[in-house]
């Protein structure tokens, strides 16, 4: 896999070392062979970080030839629009099959080339307004890290562009490479959620707000019990309806959503820290049956439990604790 990295004056070191250290460490481990990372530019010669580095002997656009896949991993600020030079170039690469992918900041080079039209995608969370203003067309999604649509690819902020390294790491060699890699450099093979947990948001102070904190502890404590969206707006004293804004307002996301991420949470942690059966912990978490918790949990992290249970459990002794204490702590 040859892959084409991007450089321009100004560009973070983070930007260009997240891709270079994520396939770089495939080569390093010996996990597929021919992966390599070339960093290009739109003429040859050095680039000057943000930081006040230069590198040098970046390649110039013939690298888009080479390339099976190519890689914006960031966009100067202030955001200005694509050239017409590399515009006409990365719509060559797309048309030849390449896939293209905008990390942060990089899902506007996509945006300003036409790659994204009437398509959904993601950005640094800061400038989503941005984007939106300047291409309406494209549908931004807040809940996720990443999307990929095989052809084209964008990603959430910052440190998400290793999530979404992560997962063609995962999309072309399987889960237990992408796993080994994340392993390695002490990162989660896969996190779930997305960056609308880090958008800025005004603090909740009316009593609608501390209800929905109040029936977050509440609920904390019932994962192996149902909690429909009707039971948490009665615990919360509120209409469907109202309860739902309400939780969408000082969460981010929506009930369901939330009680999903912290019963699989929950879960992760059992599987660490106990030698629980996955029925147990599929009870324990209120997912009903193995068969659902199994399904879910692969929906999520691409493993199955017991896949993850071999790769994460602490088998020192000190971390596996009996169900019995394990029940205590989730009731202290």
């Amino acid at each position: 896999m040859r892959i084409a990295v991007y450089a321009f004056d100004d560009v973070t070191m983070f930007h260009l070392a997240a891709p270079m250290m994520v396939f770089g460490e495939v080569g390093r481990l010996g996990l597929a062979h021919g992966w390599e990372t070339r960093l290009w530019s739109d003429r040859a010669g050095a680039v000057r970080t943000t930081e006040g580095y230069s590198i040098g002997e970046v390649a110039g656009l013939r690298t888009l030839d080479w390339a099976d896949i190519v890689i914006i991993p960031s966009w100067p600020l202030p955001l200005s629009s694509i050239s017409k030079l590399l515009r006409a170039e990365l719509s060559r690469a797309h048309s030849r099959g390449k896939p293209i992918v905008g990390l942060c900041l990089g899902a506007f080079a996509l945006a300003d080339a036409g790659l994204l039209d009437g398509r959904s995608a993601v950005t640094h969370w800061d400038m989503m307004p941005t984007l939106a203003e300047r291409h309406p067309s494209i549908r931004l999604d807040e809940s996720v890290l990443y999307i990929d649509h095989g052809d084209v690819m964008t990603s959430a902020g910052t440190v998400s562009s290793v999530d979404a390294c992560l997962h063609l790491v995962r999309k072309h060699l399987g889960s237990a490479a992408a796993t080994r890699v994340a392993r390695n450099l002490v990162v989660a093979p896969h996190r779930e959620g997305g960056q609308a947990q880090y958008i800025e948001r005004p603090l909740a102070e009316s009593a609608g707000d501390t209800a929905v904190a109040d029936v977050l502890e509440w609920a904390l404590g019932r994962l192996d019990e149902p909690l429909s969206v009707d039971r948490l707006a009665g615990q919360a004293r509120m209409s469907r309806r109202n309860f739902i804004r309400q939780f969408r307002l000082a969460t981010g996301t929506t009930p369901a959503r939330w009680v999903q991420e912290q019963r699989l949470g929950e879960a992760r942690v059992l599987l660490e820290t106990t030698d629980w059966s996955i029925d147990a912990i599929a009870g324990a978490c209120g997912f009903g049956s193995a068969v659902t918790f199994r399904q879910n949990f692969v929906s999520a992290f691409a493993t199955t439990p017991s896949s993850y249970r071999k790769q994460f459990a602490d088998h020192s002794g000190n971390g596996c604790v009996d169900a019995v204490s394990t029940s205590a702590r989730r009731n202290e």
